[in-house]
């Protein structure tokens, strides 16, 4: 909670850099009605994503978490990582939420519930025990999401050609796998252009775009 020079108050995240400076500050954008009607705090109007040196960050505060504006703000940004700070974990909508916007989640829970690290097709990568209420990965952000649809063989010929050096994760029953490039001798956007590969968010694009055309649809 930060007092603004008014003597409001917000709900804010801030991110300091590696020299210790502030570069970067989230205004919870969904407080809840009860701390709006029992305190001075706003409701912050601003969902920008925050730029670090190692990547894209768009935040969420607890409540924040319910909200499909907030979350459809972001997704156009196209933020790397997804910060989440909470007192309460949001069950299902954490993997919802890296999904939609193709970014990692990283969720920071108050006790009991886990922390936790979810990838963009909404594989839980790490997450904190009882006994450990903290967690650390590493966390691969040169990767990208493809449909099943037009890509599986090319896939094919990518593990063909590169082997270990790009991982292709499927979580199973999502149709939709994350390729990650996991050397510095190409970029995961070299083997998206190599192979033709068709990100799955062009993908729905296509699928909107042939529905639309002249004749495919129901009169």
């Amino acid at each position: 909670m930060i007092e603004m020079p008014d003597g409001t108050f917000r709900n804010a995240t801030q991110f300091i850099d590696r020299d210790g400076e502030l570069c970067g500050v989230y205004h919870k954008n969904h407080i809840t009605i009860r701390q709006k009607s029992t305190s001075d705090t706003l409701y912050g109007k601003e969902a920008n994503v925050i730029q670090t040196d190692f990547g894209r960050v768009a935040c969420l505060i607890c409540f924040d978490i319910n909200f499909d504006e907030l979350l459809d703000a972001y997704a156009r940004q196209k933020p790397d990582v997804i910060v989440f700070s909470s007192a309460y974990h949001g069950g299902l909508m954490q993997a919802y939420r890296a999904y939609t916007c193709r970014a990692h989640f990283a969720g920071a829970i108050w006790l009991p519930e886990p922390c936790s690290i979810v990838n963009p097709v909404g594989e839980v990568v790490g997450e904190s025990t009882h006994f450990y209420p903290f967690v650390t990965r590493t966390i691969n952000l040169d990767c990208a999401v493809v449909h099943y649809d037009f890509n599986k063989a090319k896939l094919d010929a990518v593990k063909r050609k590169y082997g270990a050096k790009v991982k292709i994760s499927d979580p199973g029953r999502l149709n939709a796998f994350l390729i990650s490039s996991e050397t510095v001798e190409f970029t995961v956007q070299d083997v998206v252009r190599e192979f033709e590969l068709e990100l799955l968010d062009d993908y729905w694009v296509r699928c909107r775009a042939d529905r639309a055309k002249p004749g495919h649809l129901e009169p």
